[in-house]
């Protein structure tokens, strides 16, 4: 399995999990290290980013319905300013 999972959910599939009332994280133009000790589960509202993994590189922009997975460690590179709602397990 691969440790980033990027999906696009429909509409109802997002009010069915109440994405939309999930916290809201912002980021600006930046680049940095991160290691996920639990799954992340977030939905991009704006912004493009790559994330540099030893899987490969994943490019995610708004609209895509992302799974991060416990024990990641990537490099977030964001190429354009980023808000996405979030929940961790």
């Amino acid at each position: 399995m691969s440790t980033v999972i990027i999906e696009r959910l429909s509409e109802d599939e997002i009010k069915k999990r109440e994405i939309r009332t999930w916290p809201i994280w912002e980021k600006e133009i930046s680049t940095f290290d991160w290691f996920y000790d639990g799954q992340e589960q977030c939905l991009f509202i704006k912004g493009e980013v790559e994330i540099e993994t030893t899987d490969g590189n994943f490019k995610i922009t708004a609209g895509d319905f992302v799974t991060f997975q416990p024990g990641l460690k990537c490099i977030w590179h964001v190429l354009k300013p980023v808000r996405k709602h979030y929940n961790f397990d």
